[in-house]
């Protein structure tokens, strides 16, 4: 007979009418006291009517019952929540997540009362844990929700002297939280930045944006051709920014595709023709080309937009130099070293210097003649085709930095005619 008033119960639930439901499931309690699945039961169908302290009391019974119940631990987590009770809640879920480690919805509730008591990273790790979950068994919606939250979560930069609040405030949106990621590797928290947006792609297969942002990290990790591959897939799936293009031309100028580098920063500049930084970046791969008098052009042009960059004058005066233009290189270094001396750049500024020291160095024409000698035997030896040698310097200079100019001419010589002898 319990069975029959359990049965009627489950079925005014389902119909949602929860007074008659709590009736019929009080009415099999008289008949069986100990019946666990009923408190539970009775229990749900009060928390559907807003009376927690009855549901909690019922969930209560339930456990006593059967301890090893994990919804009925969840549930009156739920409750105690609805009714401001932080401590409890959180232990009834930290015991529903010992049961059943796999219980995407408790740590989704767990996440919530660390956000209610403040603890917003515990909130979020436990957000981040739910929506892997979630991601696990394939409830796309659940795991998108926790994202979100977490995007909300996600917190600024707050001024050393402001003691920071308990409670953060949410981001505006997507691109901030992307943002925030990139200033992270930029202060070379490279790891989590990497961490959080791998997680993201894991959420999120087709996020055009992550996968721009996990090419701009990978570029400060020196790992050039996974970064490309980032940046590809941004642009299939139809990011077409021009930090996708700007930042995929400077990896491709690491790896020697300068051709192809520029081709980007052409790409960038349809986009973005007032930006300088682009300028100077196909300047850079120009140079690096032997095509100085290009290079030339876009170090002008950027200083047109910004005639107080410092690094547009250093590196056109380092093109002035591969032509022997000494007058106009040192009035380039010059310029570039008083702007760096202004914004107190003093790494930057020493650079300047030493560049300068190189010109009125009472050796410099011997070293010079010395480096045209071996430039030349090179071009002899690669067929007259400069492009060839550059990337053989290139990759000789990435194999082994901090060398001289010299040492890389020799180092590439000496590999040439070992393998070719």
């Amino acid at each position: 007979m319990n069975d029959e008033f359990y049965n009627k119960g489950l079925e005014r639930a389902k119909q949602k009418d929860y007074a008659e439901a709590i009736q019929e499931f009080t009415r099999a309690l008289q008949l069986t006291p100990y019946f666990a699945e009923a408190y539970y039961q009775r229990g749900l169908a009060y928390y559907d009517l807003g009376e927690m302290l009855n549901a909690v009391s019922d969930f209560t019974e339930a456990l006593k019952l059967n301890p090893q119940s994990v919804e009925a631990y969840y549930c009156r987590a739920l409750g105690r929540m609805a009714l401001k009770n932080l401590p409890g809640a959180l232990a009834d879920v930290d015991q529903a997540i010992r049961l059943n480690v796999n219980y995407a919805a408790a740590y989704n509730l767990r996440g919530t009362v660390h956000r209610k008591q403040g603890y917003i990273q515990d909130a979020i790790a436990n957000f981040k844990k739910a929506a892997e979950l979630y991601l696990q068994q394939k409830d796309a919606e659940n795991c998108r929700l926790c994202l979100e939250k977490i995007k909300q979560l996600q917190p600024k930069e707050k001024p050393a002297f402001v003691q920071p609040s308990p409670i953060i405030a949410p981001l505006k949106s997507e691109k901030e939280y992307f943002t925030q990621l990139l200033e992270k590797a930029e202060k070379g928290d490279t790891r989590e930045a990497m961490e959080d947006l791998n997680w993201a792609l894991r959420v999120d297969p087709q996020d055009a944006q992550a996968y721009c942002c996990r090419g701009v990290v990978r570029c400060k990790l020196g790992n050039y051709r996974e970064a490309i591959s980032d940046f590809n897939q941004a642009l299939r799936l139809n990011f077409d920014d021009a930090i996708v293009y700007r930042n995929r031309g400077k990896a491709r100028s690491y790896l020697g595709d300068h051709q192809g580098a520029i081709a980007d920063f052409n790409s960038a500049l349809q986009m973005q023709p007032q930006d300088a930084m682009l300028y100077i970046a196909r300047g850079n791969a120009y140079r690096v080309m032997g095509n100085y008098l290009g290079a030339i052009n876009d170090y002008t042009q950027a200083l047109q937009i910004n005639p107080d960059d410092a690094t547009a004058y250093y590196n056109r005066g380092i093109a002035y130099t591969c032509l022997e233009e000494m007058e106009r290189a040192v009035e380039d270094y010059q310029r570039a070293a008083s702007i760096f001396c202004e914004k107190e750049d003093w790494g930057n500024y020493q650079q300047v210097l030493d560049s300068l020291k190189k010109i009125h160095s009472p050796s410099s024409h011997s070293e010079k003649a010395k480096y045209n000698l071996l430039r030349q035997r090179l071009l002899r030896l690669v067929g007259g085709y400069w492009e060839m040698a550059q990337r053989l310097i290139d990759q000789a200079k990435y194999d082994y930095p901090g060398m001289s100019e010299d040492w890389y001419l020799q180092k590439v010589i000496g590999d040439w005619e070992r393998d070719r002898g």
